[in-house]
This record gives structure tokens, sequence and C-alpha cells, in this order.
């Protein structure tokens, strides 16, 4: 049957809704705007393109900077545009702080979101207070962003965020909100393990949007030279283990100088950073994720075999028995060094990991699928 075809019956059946995307990470709202849009849906993205990155959205709600004027601009920009976001069938908040702005500025406009739309969705996308809590706890994960094993990672970066989503106003709003929506998605097994124990009546996995590049090839030749792209965002380097993963990488290159290129991309907008990787064979990232999340789905979509979290967690929650194509690795510097060496050693490996992750994008995370998957939850809710 020709997809047209599908759709109209998809439309029929379900109806067109009316459905705000609110906040952006990663693109995953955008991805799923046009899956949602070419199931027949209407859908909005409203957001500030996620920083620097600047990904698409319809209606743009930067704040460029912390200084009074920008402050002030941003603020009548917010005033001004959250009256006209009413009538929706569905908004759905990329996070609990879906706006950049103080938790305690947050309660009006999520009640006003409330009052003027038939329902909220809150999305289990990235940090907030079940994520925290279930990573200080130290028994939820064997290793995640603040915990390795029994013992907490401790840096000034997750004391502030213990601070905020723990004993601040932004886990107070993040626990009415739960409470209080329609429905909670959660897009990795990380995220759906910190919030079944409390909202499993409300909860539903739904893997990440990609929208599927049918140009991508991969070629089955065998190079003795592996590229390997690396990206890192100023920060938060030693929070998401990509200062561990450089580490090895240069020792890598250093052992094998003919057999291994490195491309670093530093914080660089979302168009650009897919520019540099295209022609790269290996990602790294997230060292301390059991999944992949949206930057290495996408590299996987291009073609390139990912090299992070990849823990059988993941897969028993897709149903998937067959594709392994994500070298997992460990937090640690010498298991990301042997794996990576692996990979050199062994450049016939290549080509058919590249395939299977091109298999596994097409059958977990395809645009379309995951879009019918939402409009099936926010039908239920």
């Amino acid at each position: 049957m020709p997809y047209s075809q599908k759709n109209s019956i998809f439309v029929s059946v379900y109806g067109i809704m009316k459905i705000l995307l609110l906040g952006e990470y990663s693109n995953v709202h955008w991805t799923l705007a046009e899956g949602l849009r070419a199931l027949g849906q209407e859908v909005t993205v409203v957001s500030d393109g996620d920083a620097w990155k600047n990904y698409r959205r319809d209606v743009d709600l930067r704040r460029r900077s912390l200084r009074p004027w920008d402050t002030l601009r941003y603020l009548w920009n917010v005033h001004r545009i959250m009256p006209s976001l009413k009538g929706y069938d569905v908004v759905q908040l990329i996070n609990p702080v879906f706006l950049d702005l103080r938790a305690e500025r947050m309660w009006k406009y999520y009640r006003q979101l409330k009052s003027q739309n038939r329902k909220v969705i809150l999305g289990a996308f990235g940090m907030d207070y079940y994520w925290v809590r279930a990573g200080v706890d130290c028994r939820t994960f064997r290793y995640s962003d603040f915990n390795l094993g029994p013992d907490e990672r401790h840096s000034a970066w997750n004391e502030q965020m213990k601070a905020e989503w723990l004993h601040g106003e932004k886990g107070r709003l993040n626990r009415f909100i739960a409470e209080d929506c329609a429905g909670i998605v959660s897009g990795l097994y990380e995220y759906d393990a910190c919030y079944r124990p409390y909202f499993a009546e409300k909860l539903r996995f739904i893997p990440f949007p990609i929208k599927p590049d049918q140009s991508v090839r991969v070629s089955n030749n065998v190079t003795q030279k592996v590229r390997f792209f690396i990206g890192i965002q100023r920060g938060r380097s030693a929070y998401k283990g990509t200062d561990i993963m450089l580490r090895a990488l240069e020792r890598l290159a250093t052992d094998y100088p003919s057999r291994v290129e490195i491309c670093r991309a530093e914080s660089v907008p979302f168009n650009e950073y897919r520019h540099m990787m295209l022609g790269c064979d290996v990602l790294l990232d997230q060292l301390y994720s059991y999944t992949p999340a949206m930057n290495g789905l996408h590299a996987m979509s291009q073609g390139l075999v990912l090299v992070g979290g990849g823990e059988p967690e993941q897969y028993e929650i897709l149903g998937e028995k067959e594709l392994r194509p994500i070298v997992n690795v460990l937090p640690n510097e010498q298991d990301v060094y042997c794996k990576l060496e692996q990979l050199v050693l062994h450049p016939e490996w290549i080509p058919a990991l590249k395939h299977q992750g091109l298999e596994y994008i097409r059958r977990h995370h395809d645009y379309r699928k995951v879009a019918r998957q939402y409009l099936d939850f926010y039908n239920e809710r």
C-alpha cells in the first residue's frame, strides 16, 4: 500500500490533532514534528533551538543572554506569545523547565498552558528531579552521570544539579507537573527507569525519532585508516565523559599514527556539526549512558559506527534480539581504549556495524513510526 494511502487511513482513524511541542533537546521535538506532519497532524514547535545548536523551530523563543536588557526582552516575548498558545489538543513539554526562566516563574506559565489547552504531556528527556534522584541513589544504575557503582561522582556540575533539582524549586515544580499532567513519555531506557517506580500508570516509553537519510550508502570496502569523530561541549566534557574518551582516543592515535585520524567538533551549531561528521567512520559519545541519545542515533543514521552506550537493557526495552550495532564501553579510559583498538586492528568489522546501525534506526527510530506511537499515546491519555 502506498505511504500516502496509509497516511489517509491513519488520519481517518485518529483524526487531525493540533499539537504544540514546547522546548527543544537535540532536535527531538523538531524531528517528531516532521513525523507527525507526515501523518497529517497540525504541529507547532516553540523553542530556543536548544541554544547554540540552533535547531529549527516554528516560533523562536531565544534568550540572547542573561544581561538585563536581553532578560527584559525575553520576558516580553514570553508574555506576548503564551496567550496565543491555546486551543491545542496536546501540549508536550520538553522538560519541567520548558522556558529559559527560573523555576519560580514557571508555575504560572504551566497553569496557563494547562487551562487553555486540552492536555499536557511531560517529556522525560533529560536532566530533571527523577533523573538526579535515580543517579544519586547508586542503585538504579550500575553507572550514570551521577554514580559509578555504589559511589557518587562528585563534581561542581553534579553538586549544582543536586542543589537545583533535589533541594530547589526545580524539583518541586517537576514533582507537581509529573503528578498533574495527563501523561509522561520517556525517550531512553534510563529516563524510563527513573519515572517508572512512581508513574507506571501514566508513563510510556517511546524511542527518540530520527529522520532517515535515504541517500546514505555504506561502502563495504575496508580501509586501513579509521576516522574517529568526537564532539566536545564546553563546560560539560567531564560530566558526559568526553574528557576520558578523548584521552583514550589520543593515546590510540599516538600508538597507531598511520591508522587513526581524529576529527573533533567543539560547541558548533548542528548543521556545521553534521557536515564535519560526514565522512567519518566512528562516533564517540555519552560515556556514562546505557543507551544512544539523539547525537548517537543521528550518527548511526548517517552510516557511522557508534562507540558509547549499548547496554543490554536498551536492547531489551526495544525488544531487539538480533542487532548489536553499538560498541558498548564501560566508563573508564582503559576499556574505551581497548574497544577502539579492536576497531583499528579489525577494520573489516566496521562495514558490518555500519549496516547494522542503519537497520537499527529503520526498525526502532524512524520518525514516522515513532510519531504513530506518540499519536497512540496522546489518544489513550
